[in-house]
């Protein structure tokens, strides 16, 4: 091919090129040495890819339901760590490996923690409230009335009422609430100064570990505080007290018909003291009256 001759008007634009655009070179090179460079290397993996990743290139994909699976495991059993979540797999046949299941487990931000259902169905057999609420008499008299109840089936172990509490005098209503084999572990209360040294001192020899609430923080101790206020609604705000020994026979009352004949939803529409259900040949239902009449409860009987 003949070598092209130039003009001179061809001399003055490339002559002009080359001022006002220096890197007129790389432009007008369709590629350049280091591309070529990489193109080998590029073609170099690309072989050894292709020879390495004959047939199924990877681990087997693990099911979707594996992964959910998992997450569930570790969801229900935040405790566990992985090799306990790959031999409970295997045990139901699903055999994965360790990096498997910390790929899809779920990573907590925080230490792990069982659920508010598991810590307090751990603790209610062995939690008991306290609490005091108080009660005008007719003659502008106030009594202080102090409620032990216990979480497990919403039962008062004991009540007891005082015109001046002290430490000692609840302490003692502790002592007589609880022998001292039957003692509850945890005892729940707020931090009123009723419940001083004496009766810190005196809880603490039954073996019996204070769980202290926030201050001005009611609703932490919520089944006493619903208790005193179905106590308030359905029998205190109905009579007028006279004395002490009438509303001890108030209160004696009361709770026997929440213990035997009050449905409770926490406890399924069963009573504290569990109620049997009664069948048609026991005879026709009679209505009974409770608390003075303030309340009935309905059963069968013969006729």
């Amino acid at each position: 091919m003949a070598r092209p001759r130039l003009r001179s008007t061809d001399r003055v634009l490339w002559a002009s090129l080359s001022r006002l655009w220096p890197g007129r070179q790389e432009a007008l090179a369709f590629v350049q040495p280091r591309t070529v460079i990489a193109w080998q290397r590029q073609r170099f993996r690309d072989h050894w890819r292709r020879l390495s990743q004959r047939g199924r290139p990877g681990r087997p994909s693990v099911a979707r339901e594996v992964h959910e699976l998992i997450q569930a495991m570790w969801q229900a059993n935040p405790t566990w760590g992985s090799p306990r979540i790959v031999g409970e797999l295997r045990k139901v046949g699903i055999d994965v490996a360790k990096a498997t299941v910390e790929t899809y487990r779920v990573r907590p931000h925080k230490p792990p923690s069982p659920t508010w259902k598991t810590f307090l169905t751990n603790h209610v057999q062995d939690l008991v409230a306290l609490d005091f609420f108080t009660v005008p008499t007719v003659t502008h008299t106030v009594l202080f009335v102090l409620v032990l109840l216990a979480h497990e089936r919403r039962r008062v172990v004991h009540f007891n009422s005082t015109e001046h509490p002290t430490a000692r005098w609840t302490a003692q209503q502790v002592v007589e609430a609880f022998p001292w084999e039957e003692a509850p572990r945890d005892l729940l209360h707020d931090r009123d100064r009723i419940d001083g040294a004496s009766f810190r001192q005196r809880v603490q020899h039954m073996g019996i570990a204070e769980v202290l609430i926030a201050p001005c923080s009611p609703w932490q101790n919520p089944y006493v505080e619903r208790l005193i206020g179905s106590i308030r609604r359905e029998c205190l705000d109905h009579v007028m007290v006279l004395h002490e020994r009438h509303l001890q026979r108030l209160l004696t009352e009361y709770l026997q018909y929440d213990h035997h004949w009050r449905t409770h939803r926490a406890l399924e529409m069963d009573c504290p003291v569990s109620r049997p259900v009664q069948r048609l040949e026991l005879g026709l239902i009679r209505e009974v009256a409770e608390v003075g009449g303030l309340h009935h409860h309905d059963e069968r009987r013969a006729a």
